[in-house]
């Protein structure tokens, strides 16, 4: 076979690339094959207690695995002219239909590739380099993008380019102190003030937050990342009354794939006293920003999977599930506090807790390499009047996982348990070296230790025998 640049392919090469584009991944790439069933057993036979997880259904990977992934476009709807305008269209109406919004007074842009870029796309658009940003603490409950940095050292990229003021929760109670942030905004002055968390077990008072808000003339952005799903069935209170733009991700609790959304207003922000209209510009400084401010073009396998969580989650069984995500979570709170253990607020209004560990002993650094020795995955977070954040004195434990595999409230009760032994064998492990062990030492004991690997693995074979017992949603290969 001649080829225009002067070289040939046999006939048996191009029959062999031409198979090559069918094979299936077990044939095409063993070694990708093997990592992902081993990751598929390790969901399958695990406990996942990590907050911001979930697992999706079988007709989302269907749509992210799609020929989506092959349709480049760009712009915005209406300028490609073909099937993924019609898709991105359609995921804008169901976006604004799962949370019951007005397309005359609610925009939203589909495009953003996850939480984070999305958090930036709304910065660049309406606080540009420089301007002040107000943001929960990454240690008190907030996320990294909101604006966290150190004495030492900017971290996010949001404290990078923008100037951040962190408020904080009273670290006695683990609630957010809306008085000294209320202060402190007098003082700062923010274009923008974020309302949302990654490790809060409360409502947000979103009502203070939006006076607070218009005392300085900033706009409010709800980043409900976490409670997305929670807002869509209406179990907790929702941002958009309050809010001016509202960003979420749609692999948490919205339990769709990778990616995230961006609400704004549209229509009148203001009257003044004398009945002149101020009219919000969102949605051209946002969709700009996106594209082709921060991003090229869209990830149309993704925009064609968030389209199918979203239908399923304006069904019946959607609410159900959600309901059950807060029960399960109570659940798993009043046990560890019926065991003697501190959890931070002393409850849950959502899907979450932070498990503060000081009153144990131990803190989450250590308490997170024995659970997930032990196959129970969870994350340490710092508490509440936490001098450093190394090493944390929590772990973040979350429910919507465990809910999406059918586990419910009488079945928490063993997760309970399992999780308890699990600290119990960190204490021992402790014990077992100089108080002032660093953390590797501790893991070195942990798995070198015959004793402690021997309660390691009879901990673990339990804890697979029991989550074998559910189904594990989406593909049934991989």
């Amino acid at each position: 076979m001649s080829l225009t640049n002067g070289h040939s392919v046999s006939k048996e090469t191009w029959d062999s690339h031409n198979q090559m584009m069918l094979d299936p991944l077990s044939v095409s790439d063993s070694e990708v094959f093997s990592i992902i069933k081993k990751e598929k057993h390790r969901q399958r036979y695990g406990l996942e207690l990590i907050a911001a997880e979930n697992f999706t259904s079988r007709a989302v990977l269907e749509a992210l695995g799609s020929c989506m992934n092959n349709k480049y476009s760009k712009g915005h709807p209406g300028q490609s002219g073909t099937d993924v305008d019609e898709l991105e269209r359609l995921c804008q109406k169901r976006s604004l239909e799962t949370y019951g919004l007005d397309s005359e007074k609610w925009g939203v842009n589909v495009k953003p590739y996850s939480g984070s870029p999305a958090n930036f796309a709304v910065y660049t658009a309406v606080v540009e380099p420089h301007g002040r940003i107000m943001g929960l603490d990454l240690p008190d409950g907030g996320h990294m993008t909101h604006g966290f940095m150190t004495e030492k050292k900017k971290i996010s990229a949001t404290s990078i380019f923008f100037e951040s003021m962190s408020y904080k929760v009273n670290p006695d109670t683990g609630y957010i102190d809306y008085d000294r942030l209320q202060e402190n905004a007098q003082l700062f002055h923010p274009r923008l003030i974020i309302a949302g968390t990654s490790c809060y077990s409360r409502n947000l008072d979103y009502e203070r937050l939006r006076l607070i808000a218009n005392e300085n003339g900033a706009y409010l952005m709800g980043d409900m990342a976490h409670i997305g799903g929670l807002v869509a069935a209406g179990v907790v209170p929702s941002p958009f009354e309050y809010c001016d733009i509202i960003t979420t991700t749609t692999h948490k609790t919205l339990r769709g794939c990778q990616a995230a959304l961006i609400f704004f207003r549209k229509g009148v922000r203001s009257v003044d006293a004398k009945g002149k209209e101020t009219l919000y510009n969102l949605e051209s400084l946002i969709n700009l920003a996106v594209f082709n401010g921060l991003q090229g073009g869209p990830h149309n396998h993704a925009i064609a999977g968030v389209a199918v969580a979203l239908k399923q989650a304006m069904t019946p069984e959607f609410k159900a599930y959600q309901a059950q995500v807060l029960v399960n979570c109570k659940s798993l709170s009043s046990g560890l506090i019926d065991l003697g253990y501190k959890i931070v607020t002393g409850g849950s209004d959502n899907h979450l807790i932070l498990l503060d560990l000081r009153t144990k002993g131990t803190d989450g650094g250590r308490a997170e390499k024995v659970l997930e020795a032990c196959a129970i995955g969870c994350n340490k977070h710092a508490c509440p009047g936490d001098k450093s954040a190394l090493p944390p004195s929590g772990l973040r434990l979350g429910s919507p996982a465990l809910t999406s595999r059918g586990l419910m409230q009488e079945d928490f009760k063993k997760v309970v348990d399992f999780i308890h032994r699990g600290i119990e064998l960190t204490l021992e492990i402790q014990g077992s070296l100089d108080p002032k062990a660093p953390l590797k030492e501790f893991i070195a004991a942990l798995r070198q230790g015959e004793k402690f690997q021997q309660r390691v693995s009879e901990i673990k074979a339990e804890v697979e025998t029991f989550a074998g017992q559910f189904p594990l949603p989406g593909l049934p290969d991989l």
